[in-house]
């Protein structure tokens, strides 16, 4: 009989006792399950199963099928001294392998492994166990993340610095030596002095040893846990020169000049390029950083009527915070006392500063300008809107393009196949190559070889330009959710923007005022005298208008309201009609010459609303949903880059169209409810289009979903909420362009760093085997592949959209 094992599952989605035999009978559905109980109290189902039919991925999938989920933590492990692709990659299959882990992604980039698992079957403690054990060191994470990592890249640093500084002492003198001596500089006596090639040991022997103990150490890890890395590279090719020079040295094989330089200059090199490169690697995640350290240590808040100073961690909901001119606010918040305002440009990327007042949101880790502000704490911790920035960009930056499944593939089989390739040419050499010296330059071509081959250059391609893109982008208001989204975001053909909201403001505003000889100003005041009692959006948009000309404004008497027509009160003894031309003809009032100004006016798009004062038509204001500042130079931008625009909007086609032509878009589809902009999306799909989908995140979710990019925009603080893999986190519609321009420049970057890292290692190795490139050259330029690599993506962090 086969072995039985049982699971414990934590169920999500359960809400009824029914909710209990529809789960247990799809489980039971799983082949391989043989019994499946469901505790709804607990909302945990036991399963016991056939580990060789069955497994977690196939119960999880038949629960969502059935619309349920299972409860899934997530880890974030730190992992020190991560050395190249070949390791990320052997620690990402060792995590994923492990029972009860869903899925694994381990970053070479920032040294992140991102564990998506079952807390009931795994817990954190087996995935540090487990790593561990493979040989790999997981930080402790017992304060802020980003200060443990920060120390351990810094205390890595020093130990690179350190050893990097060693190996030159003993190096410099070694390789100035033995050069003198190849190049007839030294005296005939000290040049041919038996004691020189011990002199050249002793200096080397530390560098080999001391100096380059961790790739030994390193590659022997990788070795028994069944694969092989860098290290091993490393390792092979200086131990080949120093033991080769040993052999010379003790005349256990004929020749007189071993090669201590070149294994010494080999792992200095190697040094000095790991040292480079650590502190480039520590440069791409700035952002990051940045981000975090915008947050105020302490925080002043109001407890029992005492003013305490606390750690802004220790601020909880519902707290009374004190904030003064120049301090930066601790936690998010709504102001209940004081008037201010705030420069937000750390977190949204709006330059002019927002006034605020009571009622108005407070974010973060955002400065307060001028007074002094009291507010009510009212996310905090994790909530908090630079924590679900923060939160979003590192899951960014821990998610794989599909571009990087190329370089993971090649990555995985390498440097193997390198290995092979330097016995192959040790073999060649030896056997084949009618040379007098065939194993010295066997042994000197084989060890280039494997010092030549750069597999971490690979590795950094992909994951250091996303972490520079994405940071990049959340320095500017743009959260790139997924290096997936960041790849279909190069790809667009085509912007579909919605109207309201989006390209306009998504609030009437009053555009024109019309009268026939009235006072402009007394009739907005009456007007928006009687719109006062009313609820209506183009009521508000008057009232609004009156209030921003400073007009004092009457108690409206008798006020009345038909749905749809308009509305009449008396103003000051004067009596009000206010309502639609139809309206006006009903009522047996003629519109006294405005007529040609109404219908110019909805030609614009516009609103028409009759004003009759004492049974005379007076003026007309013309009401609309005006466009945002940006709205036409952000779609001239997306035209400049060769993108189609369109306009999806529910209004009638002329209102539609009308701001179509203002905006000069491609496309104006009109008259279409939320739900059938779905269909519009695919209808462009299926004509070849790669669409974006611009809406406000909400009643736009399924047209955002059905795009191949859907791009959030004006979602303010709740960025965690959008359902779209780009969210823009102010109303700035020029963060479109720069999203899609941001985005192809990463992939710019992206491809440049694989071209160069496949193609050093597709000519220099066939070089190396060939005696064209000494081990020095070869490790040197290894050395230097990385720190190209790292370079270019770094090239990213000054990123500005083009002009």
């Amino acid at each position: 009989m086969a072995d039985t094992k049982q699971y414990s599952l934590p169920i999500t989605g359960m809400t009824c006792a029914d909710c209990v035999a529809t789960v247990e009978r799809n489980l039971k559905k799983v082949p391989g399950v043989q019994s499946a109980q469901v505790n709804l109290s607990s909302e945990r189902a036991s399963v016991d199963f056939d580990p060789a039919q069955a497994a977690l991925p196939d119960m999880l999938a038949r629960l969502r099928w059935a619309g349920y989920d299972l409860a899934v933590g997530e880890a974030d492990l730190a992992i020190a001294e991560l050395h190249d692709a070949a390791e990320a990659l052997r620690l990402e299959k060792l995590l994923a392998g492990l029972d009860g882990v869903l899925e694994a992604q381990v970053n070479l980039g920032n040294g992140r492994a991102r564990v998506r698992y079952v807390p009931t079957i795994v817990s954190q403690a087996d995935l540090r166990r487990a790593a561990s054990a493979a040989g790999f060191e997981v930080l402790e994470q017992g304060g802020e993340v980003q200060d443990v990592e920060r120390a351990a890249r810094e205390q890595e640093a020093s130990k690179q610095r350190r050893l990097m500084w060693i190996a030159v002492l003993f190096s410099a003198p070694l390789f100035i030596l033995s050069m003198s001596r190849d190049f007839g500089l030294l005296p005939a006596a000290l040049a041919h002095a038996p004691w020189l090639e011990w002199l050249f040991f002793l200096l080397a022997t530390p560098v080999q040893f001391y100096v380059g103990l961790s790739f030994y150490i390193n590659g022997y890890k990788a070795l028994r846990n069944g694969s092989a890395n860098m290290d091993v590279l490393v390792a092979m090719g200086s131990s080949a020169a120093y033991f080769y020079s040993v052999a010379l040295l003790l005349g256990w094989l004929p020749g007189h000049h071993g090669y201590f330089e070149t294994s010494a200059l080999i792992i200095t090199l190697i040094r000095v390029g790991k040292y480079l490169e650590i502190g480039a690697k520590g440069r791409t995640g700035d952002s990051i950083r940045k981000l975090m350290d915008l947050r105020p240590k302490m925080a002043r808040v109001l407890r029992d009527g005492q003013e305490l100073e606390i750690p802004s961690a220790e601020v909880q909901v519902g707290d009374r915070v004190l904030v003064r001119p120049g301090e930066k606010f601790a936690v998010d918040g709504v102001v209940v006392e004081g008037r201010s305002s705030a420069d937000e440009s750390m977190i949204t990327g709006e330059s002019m500063p927002v006034v605020k007042g009571p009622g108005d949101a407070v974010i973060g880790a955002t400065l307060n300008k001028q007074g002094s502000l009291t507010f009510e704490a009212t996310k905090v911790g994790a909530a908090t809107a630079l924590a679900q920035i923060v939160r979003l960009v590192e899951d960014a930056q821990a998610s794989k393009p599909p571009i990087q499944k190329l370089g993971d593939r090649i990555s995985a089989v390498f440097v193997p196949t390198v290995i092979l390739i330097a016995i192959v040419t040790f073999a060649a050499w030896l056997w084949f190559v009618p040379v007098s010296d065939g194993l010295t330059r066997a042994i000197i071509n084989a060890a280039a070889v494997l010092l030549i081959a750069c597999p971490c250059a690979m590795g950094l391609a992909t994951p250091t330009a996303v972490m520079v893109g994405t940071g990049r982008g959340a320095e500017m208001g743009i959260l790139i959710k997924s290096g997936d989204a960041l790849e279909r975001a190069s790809g667009i053909s085509m912007v579909l923007l919605d109207k309201t909201g989006t390209v306009t403001r998504g609030q009437p505003a009053v555009t024109d005022v019309l009268t026939n000889g009235a006072e402009q100003n007394e009739l907005l005041r009456l007007a928006a005298s009687v719109e006062d009692a009313s609820e209506h959006p183009l009521g508000e948009a008057i009232v609004a208008e009156a209030k921003a000309r400073k007009l004092a404004l009457s108690r409206p008497d008798g006020f009345a309201a038909e749905g749809g027509r308009g509305v009449s009160a008396e103003v000051d003894g004067r009596q009000v009609l206010i309502g639609s031309a139809r309206w006006m003809d009903e009522r047996g009032l003629g519109l006294n010459g405005l007529a040609a100004d109404a219908q110019r006016l909805q030609a614009e798009g516009k609103t028409a609303v009759m004003v009759a004062v004492d049974g005379e038509v007076r003026g007309l204001f013309g009401v609309a949903d005006t466009l945002k500042d940006d709205s036409a130079a952000a779609i001239a931008a997306l035209h400049r880059m060769g993108l189609k625009v369109g306009l999806l909007s529910g209004d009638n086609r002329a209102v539609a169209e009308a701001i179509g032509r203002q905006l000069g878009v491609d496309t104006v589809v009109a008259e279409v409810l939320p739900d059938q902009k779905v269909a519009e999306v695919r209808r462009l799909q299926e004509q070849g289009e790669v669409v974006a989908m611009v809406g406000d995140g909400v009643n736009d979710a399924p047209a955002l979903a059905q795009a191949q990019l859907g791009i959030a925009i004006g979602t303010g603080t709740d960025v965690a909420m959008a359902a779209a893999p780009v969210v823009l986190i102010t109303g700035d519609l020029m963060g479109v362009p720069r999203a899609i321009a941001l985005a192809r420049d990463t992939l710019r970057a992206i491809k440049q760093n694989l071209f160069w890292a496949f193609i050093y290692n597709i000519l220099l190795i066939p070089a190396a085997a060939v005696g064209l490139l000494s081990p020095i050259l070869a490790a040197g330029a290894m050395a230097l592949s990385d720190i190209f690599v790292i370079g270019n993506s770094l090239r990213l962090r000054g990123w500005k959209p083009a002009r």
